[in-house]
């Protein structure tokens, strides 16, 4: 799946607050609920195999969530089986999409037809670049907001990896709200994404207060 013609145009989606899946990135999902259990089988026999990441997106006076606009779709890569019959599976970030319409059907799980315009970037093999990025300076960041909050992590790991490959991973697996997540996800190239990072990590090392913040 190479060009934007590949792409179908209906996929599932599900809606999981909090759940980033970027492009060229792989997210690891534990299915058991029965509606998603019936979306991984479904999608499994689809020549695509694609299941939509998308922020559910609360709409006044509505019982059902409603869907962010941009969503990450990505290709189950691999998948096992417990003895319960629930799944851990993981999906390989293919493209971002945009939600066009939510279609009313018989699966018990959602399914949007998409647009993958504007986003041919994402289906490139190449990482993205980030040419102003000053590595040193956002490790001192880092290690700072892991020490703030009791993390662990393999510093000489993250000190190896390419650019796009730390940035989009901490986007992807470090704690922020919903709505910061959809932020990491619509920026439009890796420096803007980093950019914001950049400032939910210092935002969150002030305690939540925007004094301060590098403009």
């Amino acid at each position: 799946m190479k060009h934007i013609s590949d792409l179908p145009d209906l996929i599932p989606v599900f809606p999981l607050p909090g759940a980033l899946l970027l492009p060229r990135s792989r997210l690891p999902l534990h299915l058991f609920e029965p509606r998603y259990l019936q979306m991984f089988d479904d999608a499994l026999k689809t020549d695509a195999r694609l299941i939509g990441m998308v922020q559910p997106n609360a709409v006044p006076g509505r019982d059902k969530a409603g869907l962010q606009r941009i969503g990450c779709a990505g290709r189950i890569s691999q998948f096992s089986e417990t003895e319960d019959g629930r799944y851990m599976i993981t999906l390989a970030g293919i493209s971002r999409f945009r939600v066009q319409k939510e279609v009313e059907g018989f699966t018990p799980y959602r399914r949007c037809e998409v647009s993958w315009e504007g986003f041919e970037q994402d289906l490139c093999d190449d990482a993205d670049e980030d040419r102003a990025f000053n590595r040193p300076k956002f490790l001192t960041l880092l290690e700072r907001y892991f020490d703030a909050r009791d993390l662990s992590a393999d510093w000489d790991t993250l000190k190896d990896a390419e650019d796009e490959l730390l940035v989009n991973s901490l986007s992807m697996l470090l704690d922020f709200d919903p709505e910061d997540k959809q932020a990491l996800l619509e920026a439009p190239s890796l420096s803007t994404r980093r950019e914001t990072l950049v400032t939910l990590i210092e935002y969150a090392l002030r305690g939540g207060s925007d004094e301060g913040l590098m403009q």
